[in-house]
């Protein structure tokens, strides 16, 4: 049994607004990432009715929620953070066991957590998301007076938010999701992942000790447990849910994409999904191919290559130069070894994946590294082939989540192009080059403009930095929704929709768009930026 559970009281149920709720589905238990052995409480899935609750409760406290003070909604995201972090190396130790990612890792990404929970609290208190302009009237206008105008931005209801299953952290119940919800002012449903539900069970405890200490409504947060799609599509399905978010395969993010359009009223589902993030290596990169060729092994590995900006397609230049890469690719990567990946099924996946690259002509294996300690550890590899054969079979196009990478070899600006133009949206495109390379870049820029949210010259795209320029997301079939981010502070505007109030009464307006603004927020006056005034 893994350590972290022997540390713990936990109880394998739901938690909605702050009442634990057991399940009545059949019964099932979490498990030890490397063995596959089962450990902590039982659990079962919350029933129809329990979503149905934990909905409802999300529905009566969206108006109250949405009523607080910037500042107290401010304090209850500080507090989740400071709950977080009173967990201590409890939390992480559990996190470990079930995850299989190591303890400093999981420290890592408990900081990335708290950190973004922080970032979101400053960002409510200093009123920019609430995005206020004003365009005062105009009586004496010709041909016709302009009326009062005034706009903000407000929540769009309670969101559900799907747990990540590589990050149980920073993209599960108290992630970026839910972070950028709650300071929307969305009340959270989240749906714990099965792969780490005593890591889901803790944080939503911290979530909902923060509630109760900062005197949130009640249903503000709620978490299902639901090892199936039974309860996610009951959730996505209820008509109190107002958006969704969601991070995982292109499978489930289409699934509840499609339960979404099929209700009556639809509603938005913001999924981030898969990727393959093209790394585009020119030759004034390949001066010294040995320590690019490093760095790329290592981007690729990391984590055991479980991150959604894993550079699983190389882009490779043709000669000798190339050619000296791949070598030193092929001896890094025998070197390495295989690490315990998330679940059983995952590293499974892993394995089909890369049996079927190899198994297309045209297709060779660059090197295999060596299968790690755990039955869940697969080898690290690069497979190579070229630029006619990746574009003639489509499941070479697809994402083999986990330590598996891709080398198409390309010769000429216009081959180069025509790849990038066989391949789908993307979270991220790296350029290497120098400065000779500019040219080429150039024609190459405009494509990955079209199919990328984040374009990197020089470095890997393995690391999201939190903050406010940060784009993760990018076009179909990335994500569902081209036009958002699920990382940094852009992204709680996935969960606002703007409200124009005309002619209004001073006194009934909202105390931003007040002609006093007495919270003293940025608004745009006229198309003139008006900056805070505390």
């Amino acid at each position: 049994m893994g350590e972290g559970w022997r540390t713990v009281n936990l109880t394998g149920s739901s938690i909605v607004a702050g009442r634990d709720v057991p399940g009545t589905g059949e019964a099932w238990r979490g498990i030890v990432a490397a063995t596959a052995e089962p450990q902590g409480p039982q659990l079962r899935d919350a029933s129809p009715d329990q979503v149905g609750q934990a909905a409802r409760a999300a529905s009566s406290a969206a108006r109250d929620y949405r009523a607080l003070p910037v500042d107290r909604r401010a304090a209850f995201l500080d507090a989740c953070a400071e709950e977080v972090e009173a967990l201590g190396d409890t939390l992480l130790r559990l996190a470990a066991g079930e995850s299989g990612l190591p303890m400093n890792r999981l420290t890592a990404e408990r900081g990335r957590t708290c950190g973004q929970l922080r970032m979101f609290a400053d960002l409510v208190r200093s009123g920019d998301a609430l995005g206020v302009r004003i365009d005062p009237a105009l009586p004496g206008r010709q041909p016709l007076p302009r009326a009062d105008l005034r706009l903000r931005k407000i929540p769009l209801g309670p969101v559900a938010v799907f747990g990540a299953s590589n990050f149980p952290l920073a993209f599960s119940v108290a992630g970026g999701d839910t972070a950028s919800a709650l300071a929307a002012g969305c009340p959270v449903v989240a749906k714990a992942h099965p792969a780490h539900p005593g890591t889901g069970e803790l944080v939503a405890r911290a979530v909902t000790a923060a509630a109760e200490r900062t005197g949130m409504p009640a249903g503000v947060f709620s978490l299902l447990v639901g090892r199936g799609t039974g309860v996610g599509q009951a959730l996505v399905r209820d008509p109190r849910i107002a958006a969704v978010g969601f991070t995982g395969s292109r499978a489930g993010g289409l699934a509840l994409v499609e339960a979404a359009n099929a209700r009556p009223v639809p509603i938005p589902v913001h999924a981030e999904m898969s990727a393959v993030n093209p790394v585009i290596v020119f030759e004034g990169a390949l001066a010294d191919p040995a320590a690019l060729a490093t760095a790329y092994v290592s981007s690729l590995t990391s984590g055991a290559g479980q991150f959604c900006t894993n550079p699983g397609l190389l882009l490779l230049p043709t000669g000798p130069a190339g050619d000296a890469f791949l070598a030193a690719v092929a001896r890094s990567v025998e070197g390495a070894a295989g690490q315990v990946m998330i679940t059983p099924g995952i590293a499974e996946a892993c394995a089909r994946g890369t049996e079927r690259w190899a198994a297309v002509d045209g297709v060779s294996v660059v090197a295999r590294g060596v299968p790690g300690e755990s039955p869940y550890a697969p080898s690290p590899q690069v497979l190579a082939c070229g630029a006619a054969t990746f574009a003639a079979h489509e499941d070479l196009s697809g994402e083999v989540f986990g330590a598996a990478g891709l080398v198409v070899r390309w010769s000429g600006t216009g081959e180069l192009l025509a790849l990038l133009e066989h391949i789908d949206g993307q979270l991220t495109a790296t350029l290497h080059g120098t400065d000779a390379d500019l040219a080429t870049a150039g024609h190459v820029l405009p494509v990955l403009e079209e199919r990328a949210g984040r374009i990197l010259w020089g470095g890997w795209p393995t690391g999201v930095e939190v903050c406010h320029a940060m784009v993760h997301g990018g076009p179909w079939p990335a994500t569902s929704s081209p036009g958002t981010t699920s990382v940094g502070t852009l992204a709680i505007e996935r969960w606002l929709r703007p409200v124009c109030y005309q002619s209004f009464p001073d006194a009934l307006l909202p105390e931003e768009l007040r002609a006093a603004n007495p919270l003293g927020v940025t608004r745009l006056v006229d198309g003139v930026l008006e900056p805070r005034s505390r």
